[in-house]
């Protein structure tokens, strides 16, 4: 049994029930099962894109927008449900919320497998979405729940290595499920991960919620999801247009930030808030989401371009795309769980500075990649990369978890994933934006300069180059020159896009090393304040 008491000078007293405690790294594979399926295909789903836009039987006949959309209506719902999420887990239990999420993520995949249409594809993919935002805050928030605080460092360090493991997954996976099977494979290979996971945890994992939750807020859930939904749509649409500055972009993300803006107000004049506005006052949690944000910007943004590198300009094929990023997810299965000892050594601030830092570096070593740099070179800079990322995300998750109440660990984990889903997204978009617009002026005058192609022919092949390398075999042996302008032309593009990357990376390196806590002392980092241990005693 848990003990609410220790003497003067003793150990921390145990928050966690010895049944618990004895089963706990157990527990922590069930959760990272059902973390592995919810990042696995995402990246999945990225291999499969040509496929899908296949004419049918063999693929949907998708266009680029319904393509993009089969994506983003699952970023759109997953980013604006992971508060409420979260939420609820504290409020009802969050075991029931993880295996709600787990039943409804299950039944999408199966629904996007079969999938008659781009349209039901993407509707499917939004269901998915659902499911994932039940999850994604629920695991963080059992593992604060089933490790005592000494642990928890290192738990976390697993469990964010875990997402290099479904990164490294994904796209080996996906090739090898394309190469035996239909497209729709690569949804229903989550069926049986599901009811393994969901086994594993009706008996295995605990439930938890907040002993006094206090009164319902629903009118700043309800603010959190339109301001959310409206803010990731404005930031999305901008991405897909290359132009933040159109009437309906503008018109969404101003209005998302009005109704955020309108949250934050009710939060702070509520006597019963969602969530303490006042935790953003601890430099230890804001410095930590805002740095969750910033490098998970910068990282998708090259995620984005590095997919089109490969493949487009070096010619490899999806499986052995997949196997050229595993350096990135070794890296980060390898050295994020023993970040810890690093952090104990030299402290958050200074390991979280020096990773930000490395981070940026490997994002301007990306102008030594060209169409024929040797392929070696990308696999150390993923190798530091992942390395940098695995003593990052660790250290600023702790942060953000260990400055908020045990029994707020679903609100905690929830605004982890928030921030980060938020940073990826905009990274996407705007990194995106940044890519095409260069690349459309870098090729344009080379398509306005091929005789007999009509002029919407050329204004479609300058959206990408996989549009102008279309162009470029429907003209046969005449396009064999455009096809090294256009691989110029891309590789500058890819250039300036890295760079950007950097320049946010350098960005998170300043907000970390002016704002996020240094070094501690070890009793300080053990010590939880009282009102957690009597929350403790009483599960």
């Amino acid at each position: 049994m848990a003990t609410s008491s220790a003497p003067p000078g003793a150990p921390a007293a145990r928050q966690v029930p010895d049944r618990i405690h004895r089963r706990r790294w157990a527990i922590l594979s069930v959760l990272m099962l059902s973390l592995l399926i919810v990042v696995l295909d995402n990246s999945i789903l990225n291999v499969a894109m040509k496929t899908i836009a296949t004419p049918a039987p063999v693929g949907l006949g998708a266009t680029q927008s319904e393509l993009e959309w089969a994506i983003n209506s699952y970023t759109l719902v997953f980013a604006g449900m992971l508060f409420t999420s979260g939420l609820l887990g504290d409020r009802l239990g969050r075991k029931r919320v993880l295996l709600f999420g787990m039943v409804v993520f299950g039944a999408g995949s199966v629904l996007a497998a079969f999938a008659g249409s781009p349209t039901e594809l993407i509707v499917f993919r939004a269901v998915m979405g659902l499911g994932g935002a039940f999850v994604m805050p629920a695991t963080l928030a059992i593992l604060m729940n089933v490790f005592e605080r000494d642990e928890q460092p290192k738990a976390i360090g697993i469990w964010a290595g875990g997402v290099g493991l479904a990164i490294a997954i994904g796209p080996i996976a996906g090739g090898l499920l394309l190469d035996h099977f239909w497209w729709g494979s690569v949804f229903l290979v989550n069926v049986p991960i599901v009811l393994i996971a969901l086994a594993a945890m009706l008996l295995l994992v605990p439930d938890s919620k907040d002993p006094s939750p206090g009164k319902l807020d629903p009118a700043g859930v309800l603010l959190s999801v339109v301001g959310l939904v409206l803010l990731v749509y404005g930031i999305i649409k901008g991405g897909q247009l290359a132009d933040f500055t159109d009437p309906e972009v503008l018109g969404t993300v101003l209005g998302g930030l009005a109704v955020l803006t309108g949250f934050v107000l009710h939060q702070k004049r509520s006597d019963h808030p969602s969530i303490d506005i006042n935790y953003f006052r601890k430099p230890a949690f804001s410095a930590a989401v805002a740095a969750i944000a910033l490098v998970f910007f910068a990282l998708m943004g090259v995620t984005f371009f590095i997919v089109f590198y490969v493949q487009s300009v070096r010619g490899y094929s999806p499986l052995e795309a997949g196997l050229l990023i595993l350096p990135l997810a070794a890296a980060q299965m390898i050295f994020a769980p023993r970040a810890r000892h690093v952090v104990d050594r030299f402290g958050a601030r200074a390991v979280c500075t020096a990773g930000m830092l490395t981070v940026a570096a490997t994002m301007a070593g990306m102008l030594l990649l060209d169409t024929d740099t040797p392929i070696w070179i990308m696999e150390v800079l993923f190798f530091l990369q992942g390395t940098a990322m695995a003593h990052i995300m660790p250290p600023v998750t702790v942060s953000i978890m260990q400055s908020l109440p045990r029994e707020k660990a679903g609100s905690g984990s929830a605004l982890n994933n928030t921030f980060r889903q938020v940073g990826g997204t905009l990274g996407v978009a705007v990194l995106g934006s940044l890519l095409s617009t260069s690349y459309r002026d870098g090729i344009q005058a080379d398509l306005d300069a091929l005789p007999g192609v009509p002029a919407a022919a050329r204004h479609a092949a300058g959206e990408s180059i996989e549009a102008t390398l279309g162009l470029a075999r429907h003209l046969g042996p005449a396009g064999r020159a455009l096809v090294d302008d256009a691989e110029a032309a891309f590789i500058h593009a890819m250039h300036i896009t890295a760079l950007g990357s950097a320049a946010v990376a350098l960005i998170g390196a300043v907000v970390v090393a002016a704002f996020l806590p240094g070094r501690t002392a070890v009793g300080a980092r053990a010590a939880e304040p009282q009102e957690e241990r009597k929350a403790g005693a009483q599960r």
